[in-house]
């Protein structure tokens, strides 16, 4: 069939301006979906993000409480949150790091312990080197039965919950806001 065809007088024939832009609109579109779809941007995938982290963080810090027969604790505020150890010998809760993790500016944290909501402290109104932690992550493989809210400030925004019933560790949900059922 090459044959013929180079060999053919007549005119050859290829692909039409319009069936280029048809396959490129639908390339287009793949491509945009793909993009959508693995949230590369967005205060959603951020949250996700930050909920992972921490849900890993509580996971590593129940790891580490029973390798090394060590209490750790979580003081949480509605910006953010930091790591507290027990020292046996003070009988204080120290710090691990300077200072506190900051969540973004856009979100916001709270708790509930077994059930009760929490009122988290502003870090303006408190005093962060006096206050114990409000989660126990404990050498026993206990943790403090808890449900934490990441949310974004404005309204309607996403809200995922992390939970543990004080044994099991937690892992990231989809929470719907109050008043709305789901």
């Amino acid at each position: 069939m090459l044959a013929r065809r180079i060999g053919a007088s007549g005119p050859l024939r290829g692909f039409t301006l319009i069936e280029l832009l048809v396959v490129i609109v639908i390339l287009g579109s793949l491509i945009g979906l793909a993009v959508l779809s693995s949230g590369i941007a967005g205060p959603a995938r951020e949250l996700r993000n930050e909920a992972e982290r921490l849900a890993g963080l509580i996971g590593v810090l129940a790891d580490e409480a029973l390798l090394d027969n060590r209490e750790y604790g979580l003081r949480l505020s509605a910006e953010g949150y930091q790591v507290l150890q027990y020292q046996p010998g003070s009988a204080r809760w120290q710090a691990l790091d300077d200072e506190p993790y900051r969540l973004p500016d856009w979100a916001e944290l709270s708790v509930e312990l077994e059930g009760e909501a929490l009122q988290l402290p502003q870090p303006a109104a408190e005093r962060r080197r006096a206050a114990p932690p409000q989660l126990l992550i404990l050498s026993s493989g206990e943790l403090s039965p808890f449900r934490l809210h990441l949310r974004e400030r404005r309204k309607g925004g996403v809200q995922l919950q992390l939970s543990s019933d004080g044994f099991r560790l937690p892992r990231v949900e989809v929470d719907s806001p109050p008043g709305r059922s789901g």
